[in-house]
C-alpha cells in the first residue's frame, strides 16, 4: 500500500475537508434560497421567507453595499448574494487546499511531485 494513503494524518484531513465542504454546502443552499426568494418577490413577512432572510443575513451582510440591487416590479436581483456565494466558495476551496498541504508526504512522492511541476 502507498504510504501516502496509510498516513495517520490522512483520515483526519479527509474528515476536515468533508466538514468544510458540508458547511459550505449549507451556506450556499441558504444563500441560494435567499437569492431565489428575492428574485421571485416572495412575501418577506411569510414564515419561511423571514426564516431564510434571518439566517442568511449574517452571511450576506458583509457584501450588502458592494453592488446595487436590480429591482423590477418587486423582484430583486441581489448581486451581493451571488458575490457572497462566490467568496464563501473560494474561502472553502482555500481552506481545503491549506488542509491538504499539511498531509504527510514521503520523500519519493515529494520528489515526484516537484519533478512534475518543472
Amino acid at each position: 500500500m502507498d504510504s501516502s494513503y496509510s498516513s495517520r494524518t490522512t483520515k483526519p484531513l479527509y474528515r476536515g475537508t468533508q466538514i468544510v465542504w458540508y458547511i459550505l454546502g449549507l451556506i450556499e443552499v441558504i444563500l441560494a434560497f435567499r437569492f431565489l426568494l428575492k428574485l421571485f418577490a416572495a412575501n418577506p413577512t411569510a414564515g419561511f421567507s423571514r426564516f431564510i432572510y434571518t439566517i442568511s443575513y449574517p452571511f450576506a451582510a458583509p457584501f450588502v453595499n458592494v453592488f446595487g440591487r436590480t429591482q423590477v416590479e418587486g423582484s430583486i436581483f441581489e448581486w451581493t448574494t451571488l458575490l457572497a456565494m462566490l467568496v464563501f466558495g473560494l474561502v472553502a476551496w482555500g481552506i481545503v487546499k491549506l488542509l491538504s498541504m499539511s498531509k504527510t508526504v514521503s520523500t519519493p512522492e515529494a520528489a515526484s511531485r516537484m519533478d512534475d511541476k518543472k
